[in-house]
């Protein structure tokens, strides 16, 4: 399919930023959902000229293409919208997460006592000295097994 090259490096630009691209399987949608004034089908069909490639890995789902890029199609990309290395789509950048707080010794915990632990009387009854519950059915229980099926007595 013929894709005019503005629409094409559009296309290019947004997979490259984000690093994944989704498309809906609406061949005749005027616009894409991520890209405004691109047609739907062009996005599709780029994307499956990517993936035919090596580029690009796509996923289907509930009417739903995901496209994502691969490490030979970021290379493909940096080439042909002549990008330098250094700038990474935002599926490759490292989020950086502020380190925990450590502490030393073996004081008493922020979160109060652990469970398990000495905590006096966690999950313990308070009749515990008391006389043993008798475990087991009654003296006088007597179940009655009639066949059958769904509880209807059988004629015998």
């Amino acid at each position: 399919m013929l894709v005019p090259k503005e629409n094409r490096r559009k296309i290019y630009e947004q997979l490259f930023k984000d690093g994944v691209l989704v498309a809906k399987k609406d061949f005749n949608a005027a616009e894409s959902l991520e890209l405004a004034d691109v047609p739907n089908l062009q996005v599709v069909k780029v994307c499956q000229s990517l993936t035919s490639k090596g580029f690009v890995k796509t996923q289907y789902s509930w009417q739903y293409y995901y496209y994502s890029l691969t490490d030979e199609g970021i290379d493909h990309l940096r080439e042909w919208l002549h990008i330098p290395s250094d700038i990474v789509p935002a599926t490759h950048k490292r989020q950086v997460r502020p380190a925990a707080p450590r502490t030393v010794g073996g004081g008493p915990r922020a979160g109060g006592p652990r469970r398990g632990g000495d905590d006096d009387g966690y999950r313990r009854r308070n009749d515990y000295n008391s006389e043993k519950k008798q475990e087991g059915a009654e003296a006088g229980f007597a179940p009655q097994f009639r066949g059958g099926l769904g509880g209807r007595p059988t004629s015998s």
